[in-house]
């Protein structure tokens, strides 16, 4: 019952998103002229980042600024350790439904070694003895498949996507070990230290953020997502493409965009 619940949330923002996104399309053509083409609901995206960056400034990066303060950093380690073994399952599951089956066998053995040698994934035994870690997801299974990105959009809470990774969000949550945890208060519990031990390891990276905040996050997460779906294998034009650098190269951007501390919302 729980994971069917979870799925039709999970559906049901995404299509509020798809609703909202599509009103904003003149919006976006209205108030920008010709934008980035795959963002044509780039009022709507613009309207739910400032509210998600929002939420993050004054809730989540508080809690992750104290959580990356009181842990100390081998505990911090063991927890995203913990974490990123339980994303193994979605990682195994999608790889074999993308029939990269030697790469599955390798995450599994993976899985395994973790969750027993390493105490349940706390010590990642696997990376020291040579097991790579993969990231696979039912988004990229699709891409796999060849189903197209769509438009990009960013969903309230959930953060940036593209209509074929929001879709792909219902199977992953179908699959995940968490609709295993029958107690409602402990199964939120895990999932909320999961997002401020996520939040807290990118409190140092937010140096690197330049001019347009939005722009940014839009162009940094398509390339990395077109990138895991090819399996690293880019287009020949990629390094051309000056989307995600433009604003290093502009300076008048850079004053304009860049925040002024390094409080601002993320």
């Amino acid at each position: 019952m729980t994971t069917i619940m979870t799925s039709r949330m999970l559906g049901y923002v995404f299509w509020v998103a798809m609703a909202f996104g599509m009103a904003g399309t003149a919006w976006a053509t209205e108030t920008e002229g010709e934008g980035h083409p795959r963002d044509p609901w780039e009022g709507f995206n613009r309207a739910m980042f400032g509210f998600n960056d929002t939420l993050d400034f004054y809730v989540l990066k508080p809690v992750a600024k104290g959580y990356d303060k009181a842990m100390p950093d081998p505990l911090q380690d063991g927890v995203s350790n913990f974490f990123n073994n339980i994303g193994e399952i979605r990682t195994i599951f999608n790889g074999l439904l993308q029939f990269k089956f030697k790469q599955a066998g390798l995450d599994t053995t993976r899985f395994l070694v973790n969750t027993t040698v390493g105490v349940f994934g706390f010590i990642d035994i696997g990376s020291r003895i040579g097991l790579e870690q993969h990231d696979e997801d039912f988004g990229q299974t699709l891409g796999y498949w060849g189903v197209g990105s769509g438009p990009y959009v960013v969903l309230p809470l959930l953060g940036p996507n593209t209509v074929r990774d929001s879709i792909g969000l219902i199977p992953d949550d179908y699959i995940s070990p968490y609709q295993a945890v029958d107690h409602d208060l402990t199964r939120y519990s895990i999932r909320a230290l999961q997002v401020v031990d996520l939040r807290a390891g990118l409190l140092e990276a937010e140096s690197l953020i330049a001019g347009d905040r939005y722009s940014f996050f839009r162009d940094a997460y398509l390339q990395r997502r077109d990138f895991l779906v090819n399996d690293g294998q880019m287009a020949d034009d990629f390094l051309e493409d000056d989307d995600l650098f433009e604003d290093f190269d502009d300076e008048e951007s850079w004053d304009e965009g860049a925040p002024e501390d390094s409080e601002e919302p993320l």
